[in-house]
């Protein structure tokens, strides 16, 4: 399956995004061997620096040494795919400032939703961000009733454990961006997250 042909955005009315940007991975997978969502914040400004485009792509580097700092030895998104783990973005456009609004971030978070409807077998997901968090807490709201992810600094709430339904929930930091290469503190966090949802999948097989 060829996920961007399986999900769209039928609005793009948010006023905070660049609409030119907006994207949903074009991966080729098989949504059952798919137990990891790993849900990101943005499409990169520059399109060329996205997941799938190229091995040498700033967002795909930055999540290969994430994956790397783990105990992970992957070099591309295949090789991330291979251990289960579909990397998608909370927003399908590109932001136009610092953060995101949470109107924008609620109306993605239903176009993610029908996104991670398309993977039957999910276990776990990892939040990378806050936006990712806020819109977990948006579906939940929808769905049970209620947030999911309390507030307080990330490095706090991970500790905790937390259910969407039947499906762990991982709370992490951004592995994207510049920031991720000298905050050194929130890489160990992070490997130190993926590390654990892949110990759980693998438990729950």
């Amino acid at each position: 399956m060829q996920i961007n042909k399986s999900v769209k955005c039928d609005d793009f009315s948010c006023l905070d995004v660049n609409k030119e940007g907006y994207v949903i991975p074009n991966v080729e997978t098989e949504p059952e061997r798919i137990t990891i969502l790993m849900i990101s914040e943005a499409p990169p400004e520059d399109p060329s620096d996205y997941f799938c485009t190229t091995n040498d792509s700033f967002y795909l580097q930055t999540t290969v040494q994430a994956f790397n700092d783990a105990g992970l030895h992957v070099s591309s998104i295949t090789d991330i795919l291979d251990l289960g783990v579909y990397i998608t973005t909370t927003v399908k456009c590109v932001k136009t400032g610092y953060s995101i609004s949470p109107e924008t971030i609620e109306k993605c978070s239903k176009i993610l939703e029908r996104e991670i409807a398309l993977f039957p077998n999910v276990k776990a997901f990892l939040l990378m961000g806050d936006t990712a968090i806020k819109a977990m807490n948006y579906m939940a709201k929808r769905n049970i009733g209620k947030r999911l992810i309390p507030s307080g600094p990330t490095y706090k709430i991970r500790r905790n454990e937390y259910f969407y339904k039947y499906i762990k929930v991982f709370p992490s930091y951004l592995q994207t961006g510049k920031s991720y290469l000298i905050e050194k503190s929130k890489r160990r966090m992070i490997a130190e997250d993926i590390k654990a949802a892949l110990q759980y999948v693998s438990i729950k097989r």
